[in-house]
């Protein structure tokens, strides 16, 4: 019961992952204009996103724009929309994987080992899900701080890590943990079980007095 425990613990957690990723991808505060240096006071603030920039005005109103033409955005911007968009896929995957082999379930109730080894590929699913969200905004976090640091950048045209980033950085953590509890739960269930080895025959060789 406390490995069920657990292993259900696993799964909540990269659940909640899973909705981070959903809620960082689609989020257009992944960088926010930066206020250093001369740039203090303004009567704006900018916002780009994976899809859209927004502009928010001192008074309230905020306008937006999606991104016109896929060829005109860099590479960054790119493999970082793939691999996040690839990290949702993977976890929507590894969630249905999982719940076939977790105990909490009755799905192959009569094959246990093989109930466990389903619950820990859905696990290392989850892992490789994790880690994809990771590089993704780990990757555009260092452009952001690469720009920011190039004394060729204008100090107006300076951004900052926007909010997006630290919830894509929680969710991808959350993710790895909930896998590496289910492979930790299912990886000592699958090895629980020694080799059987032949009854001894001992007894029957035995000499009469």
């Amino acid at each position: 019961m406390a490995n069920g425990g657990v292993q259900l613990l696993g799964f909540c957690l990269a659940i909640l992952g899973f909705f981070g990723v959903i809620a960082s991808t689609a989020m257009v505060e992944w960088k926010a204009s930066s206020y250093a240096g001369d740039n203090i006071i303004t009567a704006q603030a900018v916002y780009e996103g994976l899809w859209k920039s927004c502009v928010s005005q001192s008074t309230g109103q905020i306008q937006c724009k999606v991104y016109d033409s896929l060829l005109q955005l860099s590479g960054e911007l790119q493999a970082t929309r793939g691999l996040m968009l690839f990290s949702i896929v993977l976890t929507a995957i590894s969630i249905l994987v999982a719940v076939l082999g977790m105990k909490c379930t009755t799905c192959l109730a009569d094959d246990k080992q093989q109930k466990n080894k389903i619950a820990l590929t859905g696990g290392i699913l989850f892992i490789i899900a994790g880690l994809t969200a990771l590089v993704a905004t780990s990757m555009y976090g260092h452009k952001i701080a690469k720009e920011f640091y190039n004394p060729f950048t204008p100090t107006n045209s300076r951004y900052e890590f926007g909010a997006a980033l630290f919830v894509g950085w929680a969710a991808a953590v959350l993710t790895m943990i909930g896998g590496g509890f289910l492979c930790c739960n299912c990886s000592s269930g699958v090895s629980g079980k020694g080799p059987q080895y032949p009854p001894s025959r001992g007894g029957q060789s035995g000499s009469h007095v």
